[in-house]
């Protein structure tokens, strides 16, 4: 597969730009929205950010053989979800962090209770805009189902649940492979999957789409992990160093800082295998799993 012609900063800076474009319009709530709710919907929304999930989104649909725009609610229904799971993990009771992109989290700009409810409005209207501008019916229900299972109690929820709960001891990779699996990979694999059920795929090819997104959520886990070690604020945009102050499992603390970086190669080569039966088609995916590994915010 040939990743050297993907001009990957410019091809994520146009997809940026078209779901920053279509998230600034979804947002527009209505007059029975109060105004500093929408503010923080906004703020926490369009804040500066990789939009990687929605460009997962959007590359696999095209991958498949679909176009962007019927891809589109999907792929800005998944912002507001990966944004509102930000927002209550930044509270006081959660990883209380005054920083997120650089800026203050949403519970610093505005207050406690506005970030709270901030992401219950973001939740809610994810669902919103796959029920009411994915064609046809059917296709929709199949994205609110892919997507309310990948962030509810047996996806991301229940993996910030055990992460919070804490208790792994010693070497158990399994668990937090099981932690983060839930916690980051859910809703990157869903992500992959909401693109190709868009674009129409065979059930091979969201399979094989599915198990990318998983490796390379657990990649892209390992080199979160690897930035709270050798990061910096500037360049993180949040505050590094808080798992180890927490006492958090993480994969440097259980493997080491170079074991950890081989297991994060390893699982993008394994991620990238998965993209063959795409050939040509998969070269986006492709540059996207290698650039995990160069990722430094």
């Amino acid at each position: 597969m040939d990743t050297i012609s993907v001009d990957l900063p410019k091809t994520a800076a146009r997809y940026r730009a078209l779901v920053d474009e279509a998230l600034t319009v979804y947002l527009r709530v209505g007059s029975g929205c109060p105004a500093r709710l929408a503010d923080a919907m906004r703020y926490s929304v369009l804040a500066p950010g990789k939009r990687l999930r929605p460009m997962l989104v959007l590359m696999a649909a095209e991958a498949c053989g679909g176009v962007i725009e019927d891809a589109m609610p999907a792929a800005c229904a998944v912002e507001m979800v990966h944004a509102y799971s930000l927002i209550h993990d930044d509270l006081p009771a959660m990883d209380d962090d005054d920083l997120r992109r650089g800026l203050p989290t949403c519970h610093r700009q505005f207050d406690e209770a506005t970030a709270i409810l901030a992401g219950d409005g973001l939740l809610t209207l994810a669902f919103e805009v796959l029920a009411t501008h994915i064609q046809p019916g059917e296709i929709a229900a199949r994205c609110c189902a892919i997507l309310a299972s990948a962030a509810g109690a047996v996806g991301m929820v229940g993996g910030q649940a055990d992460d919070v709960a804490g208790g792994l001891e010693g070497d158990d990779l399994e668990g937090i492979e099981s932690i983060h699996a839930r916690k980051t990979g859910a809703l990157i694999s869903a992500s992959l999957e909401l693109g190709a059920v868009c674009a129409g795929a065979n059930s091979d090819r969201i399979d094989g789409l599915r198990r990318y997104g998983r490796r390379l959520g657990l990649a892209f886990q390992i080199t979160d992990d690897l930035l709270d070690v050798r990061g910096d604020l500037a360049t993180v945009g949040k505050r590094v160093g808080k798992d180890s102050e927490q006492g958090k499992a993480t994969y440097p603390a259980l493997l080491g800082v170079e074991a950890s970086v081989r297991r994060a190669e390893r699982l993008v080569e394994e991620a990238c295998s998965e993209l063959l039966p795409l050939g040509a088609n998969g070269a986006g995916l492709e540059a996207v799993a290698r650039y995990v590994l160069e990722r430094n915010r």
